[in-house]
């Protein structure tokens, strides 16, 4: 499959690993290494300068920003390159705060001059937008979080007149499921027209997309969203990101987080990382062309590990936010149900991610992961590596019984069912080893 890349080698000396991270991180494809080459020898020179050199940087620096443009159905004037999605979420919230100050301030009342700016979110975006609303933003602006259930409804009701911007994640790094935000975006629109006519502030629409793009098609439009995060080591390509935002600098307020030179038509300074930046236009373009492709293969071999799952360990285990879950009686969901299972699918999924938790007592996931000697996996998100994965989960609508007990498997473009069967033995050789008998 074009621009698929081959997950970590070991060596041939070595037990085959089985790399099922690729939600923390994905290998270079090779068209993205070659890009990344040909660009610290032919394109080396400070695309600042007007000379030849300058002017050849320039070019492929222009050219990412078409391909990245391209791949979210947007202008490639609408696409500022970052350092990542940290960066991009960080600008994100600064943009939107300053901008709501500067509109209080320019209103004749007094009474917004003073006004406290409201954000919403849910109780589980990544780090990159919880702890900047947390540490940064606690005492400037009120926040308030929502849960994953009757998510476009929590959202508009919770909208208030100093509300400047509305923050929901496109898909969940740890569940793996999908929020409707063009359905959160359709409704704002209309709120927004209300709230012209009454001449309050235009609510902003961001979602972090780092975990949906390369995955699922995604589009600005249809989204109909004003400011959109894209992190290239999640989709094949370099650690570098970008930013969307909606008509950059007319329709939709964007301010620098810092100050230095012109770069980025001085909204992010900084002189420009040529390779890392071709490196994300080439990843972005294998998105652009072959995301049906990656999506269709992916749900193939996940739908197929998690029949497999099933059929080696029965009714001990458990897809999170598939199967049924008791969040207020972990006790009672504790207890591994007698026959079929009854599914209460809610969310749509991403095609390549299975939370799995097991009924077994005895275990942990962390213990599971510690005893496997192939498959290379996590709890949950490798950025929350030393804080509490399990919040996620519970918020998500899983207990604590099962939240303590998942592990998160996340395929990639070229994970075989052969590789999935490697796995699963695996895990079934950790259990047992923890539970001292056979499953």
């Amino acid at each position: 499959m074009s621009g698929s890349g081959s997950g970590p080698s070991t060596g041939s000396s070595s037990p085959k690993r089985v790399y099922l991270d690729y939600n923390a991180t994905t290998p270079l494809a090779p068209e993205v290494i070659k890009a990344v080459e040909q660009s610290m020898h032919d394109a080396w020179g400070n695309p600042s300068s007007a000379h030849e050199e300058g002017a050849r940087a320039r070019a492929v620096i222009n050219q990412a920003r078409d391909d990245v443009a391209r791949m979210i159905g947007a202008l490639p004037q609408d696409v500022l390159f970052m350092s990542g999605g940290t960066e991009a979420n960080n600008v994100v919230l600064h943009c939107a705060v300053t901008h709501f100050r500067k509109w209080c301030l320019s209103q004749e009342s007094p009474i917004y001059h003073h006004l406290r700016p409201h954000i919403i979110t849910t109780k589980v975006e990544h780090d990159a937008v919880k702890l900047p609303l947390t540490h940064r933003y606690s005492i400037e602006a009120d926040v308030t979080y929502l849960g994953v259930e009757n998510l476009p409804e929590a959202v508009l009701e919770s909208i208030r007149p100093s509300t400047c911007l509305i923050t929901v994640m496109l898909a969940n790094n740890e569940t793996g499921i999908m929020f409707s935000v063009a359905h959160i975006g359709r409704l704002l629109a209309e709120v927004n027209k209300k709230r012209d006519n009454e001449g309050l502030f235009k609510v902003l629409l961001h979602t972090d997309a780092a975990q949906a793009i390369g995955k699922v098609p995604v589009d600005v439009t249809d989204l109909n969203i004003d400011y959109l995060t894209i992190v290239g080591h999640k989709y094949y390509g370099p650690r570098i990101g970008a930013l969307y935002i909606r008509g950059l600098g007319h329709k939709t307020p964007v301010y620098p987080l810092f100050y230095g030179g012109g770069q980025e038509r001085g909204y992010r300074p900084g002189t420009e990382n040529t390779p890392m930046i071709a490196g994300l236009g080439r990843a972005s373009l294998l998105v652009h062309n072959n995301v049906q492709d990656y999506y269709a293969s992916m749900k193939k071999t996940r739908n197929y590990m998690e029949r497999q799952l099933k059929k080696v360990f029965g009714n001990q285990v458990k897809i999170n936010c598939v199967d049924p879950c008791i969040p207020s009686d972990p006790e009672a969901c504790s207890v591994p149900p007698r026959g079929p299972k009854q599914q209460h699918f809610i969310f749509p999924r991403l095609p390549n991610t299975s939370s799995v938790s097991f009924y077994y007592r005895q275990v942990t996931g962390p213990d599971i992961l510690r005893h496997c000697r192939l498959v290379q996996a996590s709890c949950g998100a490798a950025c929350h590596a030393h804080t509490d994965n399990q919040s996620i989960l519970e918020a998500s609508g899983v207990c604590s019984f099962h939240a303590s007990r998942t592990i998160r498997l996340s395929l990639g473009r070229d994970t075989t069912m052969e590789e999935i069967d490697l796995a699963i033995q695996d895990i079934k050789q950790a259990i047992e080893k923890l539970i001292g008998r056979s499953v």
